[in-house]
């Protein structure tokens, strides 16, 4: 579940291995590319956090970033990642 805190959403996913996070994350680079919007994001072998906020708002949540975290939820389940509690 994403949670807005400090002016972003975060959430974190965790995959079966590192191959499998890091072809999630293409997968979401694409997306991020047709919305352009593009998250904040970090990996650590099989978990991937996000970061999304609006820069050109203010750096604050807009309908760009729920857009997003819903792309990238159905990614998420796609590649059977599990959603870390935040």
């Amino acid at each position: 579940m994403w949670t807005e805190q400090d002016n972003a959403l975060t959430c974190a996913f965790r995959f079966k291995d590192f191959r499998t996070a890091f072809s999630f994350m293409t997968d979401v680079a694409e997306e991020a590319e047709f919305q352009d919007h593009h998250p904040w994001w970090s990996n650590d072998y099989n978990t991937v956090s996000f970061r999304l906020c609006t820069h050109s708002a203010g750096r604050v949540v807009t309908a760009k970033d729920h857009g997003l975290a819903a792309a990238i939820d159905k990614l998420a389940t796609a590649y059977q990642g599990k959603e870390l509690a935040s």
